[in-house]
């Protein structure tokens, strides 16, 4: 099975990456100040060749990591474009020796993080054709710690690959995006989505159209809704709490609940995997099951639990970023009914509510909702309460039935 079989939708990109992997290293190119972006639908001899970093950019859900890794176990197979199973398994393991992983579970990628990448990125391969490094959520760098991936980039190793990710370019420095080699995603179609979730996950065809098509073809929502009930349950909880919104207060109380949906959603993503880490680390530790931790233990446990408590908080401001999304699915839908376009709406299993809330407003206040959803997001990326910002935006809401 070749590494490139899980993607979906990238045909284009995938076929630029399987002929970089294909070309035997003999030295990397260094990416030049004028080099340009590569758009999915370039297929050139200069797009084909390998470089020491690449940068992968395309909308939340596109695959981009799911690429980069695919790209990375291309990479670290000897001598062949698609892969071998040994290679790709450690990949996904994280487990190869000459692969590294930047990436983070909180807000941002701190700066030992990546001082600790760089300082890798300059050992010689071990067992692999090149020492590949893959950093995902790229964007997640403040200015002072990019500066520390540029100076590794600037003077790369000779058989080192960078590989980045990101939603835009417009989300890297400048003199990080005129060492890379862009190559852009493009949004895969629902069918696409649906088709990847009943091959790689075993899903019903009928719950992975419904999923592809709610999750607006994001790869990893639409997995999530796809293999968990409480899941959509949540979801269609959130759009008809909107749906419901009659005055001031009722708006008020929707933001408190929409919040704790959010909350309830991060929990039910985090917790498992709490526990499992704990459980794991307690075994590697020597601590049996029930047994307190030793005093000159609890530091190592304690650092443990300030990363899930970080994460916890990434998950949260996450799943209050999903609804929102979620909530500009709604109310693009309902301004689709009100221009006659019913066809091409998202939410179809609401279709009778969306009727409803697209008679009781002109479309003007349709559009004004939709731009609040878009300036809540980024108060709440710029730190504001999401209580408040959730409060502002469901206040646009208001709808009173004709």
């Amino acid at each position: 099975m070749a590494v490139w079989d899980n993607l979906t939708g990238q045909a284009d990109a995938i076929a630029i990456f399987r002929a970089a992997a294909q070309r035997v290293p003999s030295g990397v190119d260094t990416v030049k100040a004028d080099t340009g972006a590569i758009g999915s639908s370039v297929s050139t001899v200069e797009s084909t060749s390998m470089t020491h970093a690449w940068l992968i950019t395309g909308p939340p859900g596109s695959g981009r990591s799911n690429l980069a890794f695919a790209f990375a176990a291309a990479l670290l197979s000897p001598g062949t474009p698609d892969g071998d199973r040994a290679a790709a398994r450690q990949v996904d393991a994280r487990t190869h020796p000459d692969l590294s992983v930047l990436t983070t579970e909180g807000v941002i990628i701190k700066m030992e993080s990546v001082k600790e990448a760089v300082a890798r990125s300059q050992y010689s391969p071990s067992v692999g054709r090149y020492r590949v490094v893959v950093v995902e959520d790229a964007d997640r760098m403040v200015e002072r710690t990019s500066n520390v991936l540029l100076k590794a980039l600037e003077e790369p190793p000779e058989r080192t690959v960078w590989i980045l990710c990101a939603p835009s370019e417009a989300d890297l420095l400048p003199t990080i995006r005129s060492r890379v080699r862009t190559v852009r995603l493009r949004v895969p179609s629902v069918a696409d989505v649906a088709d990847l979730l009943v091959r790689r996950n075993g899903v019903d065809p009928i719950i992975a159209e419904l999923s592809a098509r709610l999750a607006q073809s994001h790869i990893g929502m639409a997995r999530r809704l796809a293999t968990s009930a409480e899941a959509r349950a949540r979801r269609e909880e959130t759009l008809r709490t909107a749906l419901g919104i009659r005055s001031v207060s009722s708006a008020v109380n929707a933001a408190a609940r929409l919040l704790a949906i959010a909350g309830d959603d991060a929990k039910a993503i985090t917790l498992e995997l709490d526990a499992a880490e704990r459980d794991g680390m307690l075994r590697s530790l020597g601590v049996e099951a029930g047994q307190s931790v030793p005093p000159g233990l609890r530091s190592q446990i304690k650092a443990l639990e300030d990363d899930q408590k970080r994460r916890a908080v990434r998950s949260l401001r996450d799943g209050i970023d999903r609804i929102l999304v979620d909530l500009a699915s709604l109310y693009r839908d309902v301004i689709m009914v009100q221009l006659g376009r019913e066809r091409t709406v998202i939410n179809l299993e609401l279709l009778a509510e969306l009727r409803a809330a697209s008679a009781a407003g002109p479309p003007a206040a349709t559009v004004a909702t939709i731009d609040a959803i878009a300036v809540a997001r980024q108060r709440i990326q710029s730190n504001v309460a999401p209580a408040l910002a959730l409060e502002a935006m469901l206040v646009s809401a208001i709808r009173r039935p004709q």
